[in-house]
């Protein structure tokens, strides 16, 4: 059996950006995703507190050091500036994997 895992959580993100003429993402500093064992591309569950908004897109690379949380191309209509996120990556792992899996919690 296998076991689709939460495996890191970003709180505490703020929208800082958001870029309307792109095919969507949404821009993550990369020293946040680096914290969050997110890779770019990677599928990511996005959470906006401040609406009960939730939609999946995938993760690209903002400036290390930035801060910069960064809503592209179609998500730009699900969340605006200094709306509070949070941002969920996942795996999928055998039952013994899951029973020893810790989840990576980054607060900003």
């Amino acid at each position: 059996m296998f076991r689709i895992m939460c495996k890191s959580k970003i709180t505490g993100a703020n929208v800082s950006g958001r870029v309307r003429e792109c095919s969507g993402s949404i821009g993550i500093d990369s020293e946040v995703m680096e914290r969050a064992d997110i890779l770019q591309g990677e599928k990511v569950h996005v959470l906006n507190q401040s609406t009960g908004a939730r939609f999946e897109t995938y993760a690209i690379r903002e400036k290390s050091g930035s801060r910069k949380i960064v809503l592209y191309g179609p998500a730009t209509r699900l969340g605006e500036i200094e709306d509070s996120l949070v941002i969920l990556s996942y795996s999928i792992l055998s039952d013994e994997e899951a029973r020893l899996s810790k989840l990576k919690v980054v607060k900003l």
